[in-house]
């Protein structure tokens, strides 16, 4: 007999997400995702300066920020073909992929190591086994007895006095929970050294940015720093060495702790290969300019068919036609005024019409993209398969590791083909951080090896011709792609969309009434007690949602529609509390 499940919110992500599941023998045979937040950005972009979008649009999310900055300003430049000096290029690209690696250890140790760690298990480990484990998988300095002898104490005080913190609210015990005690010891004090941890690549987004969130530097045409290496005042020989401590010890993190935690767990949960894959067409951009107008980027990116290496499509540019030309949105299932048919961004429109939730109809704030006219999945694993397919080096090295270690753990071989799947997400997350935290290094020393050349430029003004223009600014954000679109009259905003990574991820279903990405994973996925649905979570969080990006629509009367209590309240099935 089937049983309809709605999880209201989801939580430990950024946003406000519902998943509704119908359940029948032990598995998900239908799913629908729906973006239950609405907010507004794209309407009060009309008619304003193309120079403001920038500022205005990183208030699209309190945690995806710095991307939306970086693809406004791009959309802007790639609509006047500008160039920008290289120094500003590297100076974003050191501010993206600290961005990043920053998202992805806070995305598997924070928001979704919880799915696999049973936390109060690791009461029973013992720390002397744990340390001796630990330390013979990785050269981490803080993987010895007494620091996990410490967490286990803290741990202990935690569960003794009734309040487990920030591990409130977790499914302890859940039958889905494998892990033997030591290895749930080194996971929990892993995500405590993480907290620290984490705080290293904001630091550097802080001192390139201005502050973080919320970054001041960039402009159209490049980035506010000024370069003195002799000047207190400004981007000087001082800042750039406490940007380079701070790379390393993320590097340190990256490699020891977080790819190989990662390898263990999908070792210890090799059967999770066999569920969540969902949508197999990969959709990923470049990255990483290395020249001013974006011909040449240092990460590869593109499109992975059925994900098929062989058929890898590859997007070269900014501004690459075969990835303008294939971009569009459907709100045949999305609370806007429709009726058009799937519209490409130039003309995108966003016109609210709530009809409340219709399993048939409309059910979501989040619309439906296709590429080329199908759903697309994006984020880390279609980066990293489009790395791979196109032979990239490091990522190749990681994507090896990881696989050869999950291996070993598993007791028999895990093949390429497991990364379309949950796990095979957080896989192709760690390897994707690993090769953006080497990246760092490299632009650091690229800045450094150019100022010390004698160039300190940062800047091109832009000039803004009469009549229409328009211009797409794409980024490889943490979660996938992002792209902002934007069509310019006569030096003013007249039409802006922007298509984000959790858009394209949890949509609903489109024009052809497809299921989105989320929708198509959680298809066969197991369940053990529907009142405690765990593995919901698993796939779910394994995408690493932001509904805040994927949302964006204005009241343009003014007038108050709802009021919000902030407070940790999960009407329905829920796992944990996060207040945004």
């Amino acid at each position: 007999m089937s049983k309809r499940i709605t999880i209201d919110p989801i939580t430990r992500i950024e946003g406000h997400l519902r998943i509704d599941c119908e359940i029948d023998g032990g598995k998900v045979k239908k799913a629908w995702a729906s973006g239950q937040m609405w907010r507004g950005v794209e309407q009060i972009l009309l008619g304003r300066d193309p120079r403001d979008a920038w500022a205005i649009t990183q208030r699209i999310c309190g945690v995806c920020t710095t991307v939306h900055a970086i693809a406004s300003v791009r959309a802007v430049e790639n609509a006047l073909d500008m160039e920008i000096p290289v120094n500003a290029q590297y100076i974003r690209n050191l501010i993206i992929l600290a961005h990043a690696v920053h998202d992805h250890i806070v995305h598997f140790y924070h928001l979704s190591a919880l799915d696999w760690v049973d936390v109060t298990s690791a009461l029973k480990a013992d720390p002397a086994k744990a340390a001796q484990l630990a330390e013979g998988l990785s050269s981490w300095k803080l993987n010895g007895r007494h620091e996990l002898a410490q967490v286990k104490d803290r741990l202990a005080g935690f569960v003794g006095s009734g309040q487990l913190g920030v591990f409130a609210n977790g499914y302890w015990g859940h039958p889905a929970m494998k892990l033997p005690p030591e290895v749930n010891l080194i996971a929990t004090a892993h995500y405590l050294q993480a907290l620290d941890i984490q705080r290293k690549a904001n630091k550097i987004v802080a001192i390139l940015g201005s502050k973080t969130p919320h970054i001041q530097n960039v402009a159209v045409g490049g980035v506010a720093n000024s370069i003195n290496p002799d000047s207190q005042s400004v981007l000087n020989v001082e800042r750039l060495l406490a940007v380079k401590g701070w790379i390393d010890e993320l590097a340190d993190f990256v490699h020891n702790v977080y790819l190989t935690d990662v390898a263990i767990i999908g070792g210890s949960y090799a059967n999770w290969t066999s569920y969540g894959a969902g949508i197999t067409d990969y959709l990923s951009v470049p990255d990483l300019p290395l020249d001013g107008k974006g011909t040449q980027l240092a990460l590869p990116g593109g499109y992975v068919p059925g994900g098929d290496l062989a058929r890898f499509k590859p997007i070269t540019r900014f501004g690459d036609e075969y990835f303008v030309k294939g971009v569009a949105e459907s709100v045949k299932h999305a609370w806007y005024k429709g009726g058009k048919g799937a519209l490409h961004p130039y003309e995108g429109e966003t016109v609210p019409e709530y009809t409340d939730f219709q399993d048939n109809g409309k059910y979501s704030w989040v619309k439906s993209p296709t590429f080329y006219g199908k759903p697309a999945q994006v984020g880390p694993l279609a980066r990293v398969l489009a790395m791979a397919a196109a032979k990239h080096g490091p990522t190749l090295k990681y994507l090896n590791f990881v696989l050869d270690t999950a291996g070993k753990i598993a007791g028999s071989q895990v093949p390429l083909s497991a990364v379309h799947s949950t796990i095979g997400r957080h896989a192709a997350r760690a390897v994707s951080c690993n090769v953006q935290v080497d990246m760092l290094g490299e632009m650091w020393q690229r800045l450094v090896d150019n100022i010390g050349k004698g160039d300190v430029d940062t800047y091109n003004k832009p000039v803004f011709p009469k009549g229409e223009i328009s211009g797409v600014g794409f980024h490889e954000a943490p979660r996938g792609v992002l792209s902002h679109w934007v069509v310019i009259d006569d030096g003013k905003i007249k039409n802006y969309q922007a298509v984000v990574p959790t858009t394209w991820n949890a949509a609903p279903r489109n024009e052809g009434d497809v299921p989105g990405p989320y929708e198509a994973a959680l298809v066969n996925n197991p369940v053990a007690d529907p009142e405690r649905p765990l593995e919901v979570l698993r796939t779910v969080h394994s995408f690493d949602p932001c509904l805040a990006c994927a949302v964006h629509v204005l009241d343009t009367d003014g007038s108050q529609k709802s009021t919000v209590h902030a407070g940790c309240y999960s009407p329905s099935y829920s796992n944990s509390c996060e207040l945004g």
